[in-house]
Formats: C-alpha cells, sequence, structure tokens
C-alpha cells in the first residue's frame, strides 16, 4: 500500500501555509515534527479529506482518492470532541456507526480496543467523569475502530502519563507492520523510539526526511556540554545556539550546538532526536 501526496500546496489568502510538499508513505510509522504553525494540522486535515488543498493531488497506490476513501483513515485530531453524557461504550459504538460497521462487529470491536486501552473497567461511565489521558485513550481506541489501513495521529500522546505513552508505543509499532501511522508530536522521544522516517516540516514543506540515525547525523559531533559560571550563562546564549540548560549549585551546564567546541573545557556528547529538534526551530520557541 502506497499513500502519495503530489505537490500539495494550501494556502489562506496571501499567506502560505504548505508549499508544493510531494511524499510516498508505505506502512511503518512516520514522524512528523514541526513547531506551532508550520501547517501540521493543516496537512493531517487534507490528508484525511476534512479540508481540501489549494492544488494538488492524493493518491492511493496510484489512483486518485477512491470512494469511500474515508473508510481507510483512523483519524485523531489534536482537539478530540465527545459527547460527554455519552459511556466510553456509547460514544464507541456511535463512532462505529458513522464508519458503517455492523452492530455485531462494532460491539466486538468496542470491547476489543477498550481493553486495549484499559478503559474497559469505566466503558460504562460517562466520558464526563474522564480524566484528560482516559479522554486521550478514548480517541485513540476510536481510531482503530474498523480497521483503518492509514491511522493519522495529531498530538495522541498529550496527557498521557509516562507508562500510558510507553504503552501507546508498542500499540502503534505493532500496528505499524501492515498500516501507514502518521504520528505528529512535540514530545520527540515518542517518535524517536519507533518511527521509521522523521519528517521535519518547517517554512510550508519538507526540509529533511530520513530515520532518527540519518537525520542525527546531520548534527554529529555539533553537540557540547559545559558547566558556566551563572555569570557568564547569558554570554553563551548570546553567542551560541543553547539547548539545554541544567542548575547546579553555583553554576550551570550547558547543552550547546556548535561545529566548533566553545571552550577548550566543553565536552563532546551524542545527539539525539531533541538536539535536532531545537537545531531547527529553536528561534520559534518562546524566549
Amino acid at each position: 500500500m502506497k499513500l502519495t501526496l503530489s505537490n500539495i500546496s494550501k494556502s489562506y489568502g496571501d499567506k502560505t501555509v504548505l508549499k508544493d510538499i510531494s511524499y510516498t508513505f508505505t506502512p511503518g510509522v512516520y514522524g512528523l515534527l514541526g513547531a506551532n504553525g508550520t501547517g501540521k494540522t493543516t496537512l493531517m486535515n487534507i490528508i484525511c479529506d476534512l479540508l481540501k488543498p489549494s492544488s494538488g493531488d492524493i493518491l492511493l497506490d496510484g489512483t486518485l482518492k477512491p470512494n469511500k476513501f474515508n473508510q481507510y483513515i483512523g483519524f485523531l485530531p489534536q482537539d478530540f470532541s465527545y459527547y460527554p453524557s455519552f459511556s466510553g461504550q456509547d460514544f464507541l459504538l456511535y463512532m462505529a456507526s458513522l464508519k458503517g460497521m455492523k452492530s455485531k462487529i462494532a460491539k466486538k470491536e468496542c470491547d476489543i480496543f477498550l481493553r486495549l486501552v484499559n478503559l474497559d473497567n469505566v466503558a460504562k461511565k460517562p466520558i464526563s467523569s474522564y480524566s484528560g489521558g482516559m479522554k486521550r485513550r478514548l480517541g485513540i481506541a476510536q481510531t482503530l475502530l474498523n480497521d483503518p489501513k492509514i491511522l493519522v495521529l495529531d498530538e495522541p500522546t498529550v496527557g498521557l502519563d509516562p507508562k500510558e505513552r510507553i504503552k501507546f508505543r508498542n500499540i502503534i509499532s505493532d500496528l505499524s507492520t501492515d498500516k501507514i501511522v502518521l504520528l505528529s508530536t512535540h514530545i520527540v522521544s515518542d517518535v524517536e523510539a519507533i518511527a521509521k522516517e522523521i519528517l521535519i516540516l518547517k517554512d510550508g514543506n519538507f526540509i529533511q526526511h530520513g530515520s532518527s540515525q540519518e537525520l542525527l547525523s546531520i548534527i554529529k559531533n555539533q553537540v557540547w556540554e559545559i558547566d558556566v559560571n551563572e555569570r557568564l550563562v547569558h554570554t553563551y546564549y548570546h553567542n551560541y545556539s543553547v539547548v539545554n540548560e541544567k542548575i547546579e549549585s553555583g553554576y550551570r551546564t550547558l547543552r550547546i550546538i556548535s561545529p566548533e567546541s566553545p571552550t577548550e573545557s566543553a565536552k563532546r556528547v551524542e545527539p539525539n532526536l531533541e538536539d535536532l529538534y531545537l537545531y531547527y526551530f529553536r528561534e520559534e520557541l518562546p524566549s
């Protein structure tokens, strides 16, 4: 199975959000990284046929969107809505009916996926009583109904605790053997662990893509740690790209990206995906 984006662009008036994006997805997990406002959600909405591109096409196995294309998609939006008076079970059955599932199959799948996301013990309680993490898990469950071949997940781990995030990653990793999974998140460790390819979206297009190791090679031998007197910290922020800071008693440990060693005492360290993210998007972060 192949999902192909062909020259996708999207503009709102004079503002261009996506610029001529082309890419082909095959089964596996793809991590989509980008700062707020870079067009991640716009791209996901276009893939899910919730938003029309200004130009370009989406093809499935070489054919323009076939009839009932939406049945191939399982979508979890960033702002996940629900009926608070529904129970978790009622909500999944309702979503199953919207997907055209037969009642007997829908009931079976709802039970399976409620158990998968650890909500089977509260399946009949109103969603209004659920915590934020529980609601997010319910959203993940509804994406899996009717065996979609393409999963589009926008910030799926928001509100999940570390244990829940690990379980989510394991679920997605298992599913990705025969599904295309596009995962957008600010928690880079979630994609670093399971993505076969990572796509970096900036200025309306994919500026880099590749495996985690391929992308980390971009900043190999350029990440340093240095212990700095507190009075000198601002000097390093002014002269270098500081991606992390750890406060110690009387000094601070700075993590710096630089092609040259900042000082003789700087220690070279192995880069990680968070370093790479900040390397590209530090200017978008609040000061």
